[in-house]
């Protein structure tokens, strides 16, 4: 099969989020089960084309664009290491010229609609130029939602793309890409276009709209988010449109490449070990005590967190509960940034418990691997989850996670039952009520006592696959279906 895997962000290339990791390991995973998969992406400023060797294989593609044209070079590279085309559409006014993708000091760029209406263009009258013919192209989040909508309307008379079906992936619902409506002449579309049904949203432009309305099947990233995004709570108000394409919309739950986050090969962390040498995993948490200034103690529970900090991520829900878990038994370790409120509140906390409490501000690669394999418990909070990787990642170091029933947590993670020893984590689901939340965490520092069932629970949770391969032949399901779609 013949893949197009368009994405506005691929690591190793440029990164805001997890977009990008699942961008950058797909597509890998799909090409080593025997598929063609090509990505295409802008080529940001920090996409070197000296650090990325590459060659030009066309030079100033027309793209019409409102009542001008636009020109764009396409460059085609490979992710290092692999055989995996990509292509780099460029264009310096639009994406060459910024230092980073969507937006500069917290502000969206004030062009955004114009630099992705101009991408998702480019994408389709490309592969007419190179005379390739996918059979699906597979967009992702609103920056490419539009190649769905101009595949159906633009070149739907098209004999070079009757046999290519679309498919749309939705990685976080709350981001829409929302532009006036008075700038949708700049899509050149029918005015049709425009009304509640497709484009219109409140008098905006929602550009997510396009690929929930026009793609032949729409997914994210988990089978409980498929479902949560056609209530009123998480759909964002286009919960409509999703219960009304209930049968087109499926859930598959990223993966996470396992040769980088493998405890037995991991660079970073100070000794290395796998389920069957799982009692070998203390010397990283007494390091991880160390390292964060906390008393080296094994028998304390160490409760990591790594994390954006942000509401959604839980926060509010943490800082409720937060004075009575610090007088449990336990240490806890955070590494993440975000909203000023919740650094503010663990900087003073920090204050307040010096040997129990260690806050990490920013962003550390290392550090996060560190509290992967070093802590006993993993943190995520979360309100809403469409998929989530900490918990997979936990999984894999042989940490146990503590998560709210939402999304891909309720997928992945289900409650420990100490007398059966079935189940791999802790789980709770009230959002208003802290005291859920700590009996949560109190079961997990029971649980934890019992040493011969902890490390049972941790050697079983490490046999656990959530490698891409397993995921990469549920797209290969997935993009049959969007086939059939269109009678093939």
């Amino acid at each position: 099969m013949k893949i197009l895997y368009v994405s506005s962000e691929v690591v190793p290339f440029a990164k805001t989020g997890g977009l990008a990791d699942v961008a950058g390991a797909l597509p890998k995973a799909l090409v080593q089960i025997g598929h063609d998969v090509r990505i295409i992406l802008p080529r940001y400023k920090m996409v070197s084309l000296e650090k990325y060797p590459s060659k030009l294989i066309i030079e100033d593609l027309i793209i019409k664009f409102g009542t001008v044209n636009e020109k764009v070079n396409i460059y085609e590279t490979k992710i290092p290491g692999t055989e995996v085309i990509v292509y780099l559409v460029d264009n310096d006014k639009f994406f060459g010229s910024r230092d980073q993708l969507y937006q500069v000091k917290g502000e969206d760029y004030p062009d955004n609609l114009e630099r992705f209406v101009l991408f998702s263009k480019a994408v389709l009258v490309m592969l007419r130029e190179i005379n390739w013919q996918p059979h699906v192209i597979h967009c992702n989040d609103w920056q490419s939602a539009l190649v769905c909508l101009y595949l159906k309307v633009t070149f739907g008379k098209d004999p070079f793309f009757a046999r290519t079906a679309s498919v749309y992936s939705i990685h976080n619902m709350a981001y829409m890409g929302i532009f006036p409506g008075d700038k949708f002449n700049l899509l050149d579309l029918p005015k049709e276009e425009f009304t509640p049904e497709k484009l219109e949203y409140w008098g905006n432009i929602a550009l997510a709209k396009a690929g929930l309305v026009y793609a032949d099947v729409i997914n994210t990233v988990s089978e409980t988010y498929a479902k949560e995004i056609q209530t009123t709570e998480f759909g964002y108000g286009l919960d409509g449109i999703l219960r009304s394409r209930t049968k087109d919309v499926y859930g598959i739950v990223n993966g996470i490449d396992c040769d980088l986050w493998n405890p037995a090969t991991d660079p970073i962390i100070a000794k290395h070990y796998n389920a069957n040498t799982v009692s070998m995993k203390s010397a990283n948490k007494l390091k991880l005590q160390a390292d964060n200034k906390l008393p080296q103690d094994e028998k304390i529970p160490v409760l990591g967190i790594v994390s954006r900090l942000a509401k959604q991520k839980g926060f509010d829900i943490l800082a409720q509960a937060f004075s009575q878990m610090m007088e449990m038994d336990l240490q806890f370790i955070l590494l993440g940034d975000g909203e000023p409120q919740y650094q503010n509140f663990f900087v003073d906390a920090a204050k307040k418990y010096p040997k129990k409490l260690a806050i990490n501000l920013g962003f550390n690669a290392a550090l996060a691997q560190e509290i992967y394999a070093g802590s006993d418990l993993f943190l995520m909070p979360s309100h809403y989850e469409p998929c989530g990787l900490g918990q997979l990642i936990s999984f894999r170091y042989g940490t146990i996670p503590l998560v709210r029933k939402t999304g891909g947590l309720a997928d992945t993670v289900h409650e420990f039952d100490p007398k059966t020893g079935e189940g791999d984590g802790f789980i709770f689901e009230r959002t208003t009520d802290p005291f859920d939340f700590l009996d949560a965490v109190k079961r997990a520092l029971t649980a934890f006592q019992n040493k011969k069932a902890w490390e049972s629970l941790q050697k079983k949770v490490m046999d656990y696959n959530y490698s891409w391969d397993t995921s990469a032949k549920k797209y290969v399901w997935l993009y049959k279906k969007a086939l059939e779609k269109i009678g093939l």
